[in-house]
């Protein structure tokens, strides 16, 4: 092959895959542009996001027995918000900060690990009164090491898990 016509191939190949490069750059920009959700504001900020609150304990009727046939004992069914010996608990209402479990219950006991919003434990002893606080010993559902006290205040009754 010639050299000069090597050069102008080579040219020609550099220009083409720019131009191809140019072409779909604008494609992908019209692209976003044109599946953009409905939820822009006309200054093209994103509308705000509510905050929702976590959900608080409530007060609800006492719990009743439901009749399970494969029991030998009525189970209790709990109301949302009431915490016992037994139940599936969720943390909330930490604003993210996580809460501590301890090694045992009270303010000055040692902190093994965070539980974050949303993990759910089963309590396995409590309350315990101490710091203002009714403690309970949880154990994670899926990791049968995290275990430790917890104050009630952040913990919701699951009804069904």
């Amino acid at each position: 092959m010639n050299i000069e016509f090597e050069r102008l191939f080579s040219r020609v190949v550099v220009a083409a895959s720019m131009a191809v490069t140019v072409v779909l750059l604008i494609l992908t920009y019209f692209l976003i542009v044109w599946s953009a959700p409905a939820a822009l504001d006309p200054a093209g900020m994103v509308a705000a996001v509510t905050d929702l609150p976590a959900p608080a304990a409530t007060s609800g009727p006492e719990a009743t027995p439901t009749f399970d046939p494969y029991a030998s004992t009525p189970t209790p069914t709990l109301a949302p918000g009431q915490v016992s010996v037994g139940t599936i608990v969720q943390i909330s209402g930490t604003q993210g900060e996580g809460l501590h479990i301890r090694s045992a219950p009270g303010l000055n006991s040692q902190q093994l690990f965070l539980g974050f919003d949303t993990e759910a434990y089963k309590v396995m002893d409590g309350p315990r009164k101490l710091d203002g606080f009714d403690w309970y010993y949880l154990a994670a559902i899926n990791d049968e090491k995290r275990t430790g006290w917890a104050a009630s205040n952040y913990l919701t009754a699951v009804i069904n898990p």
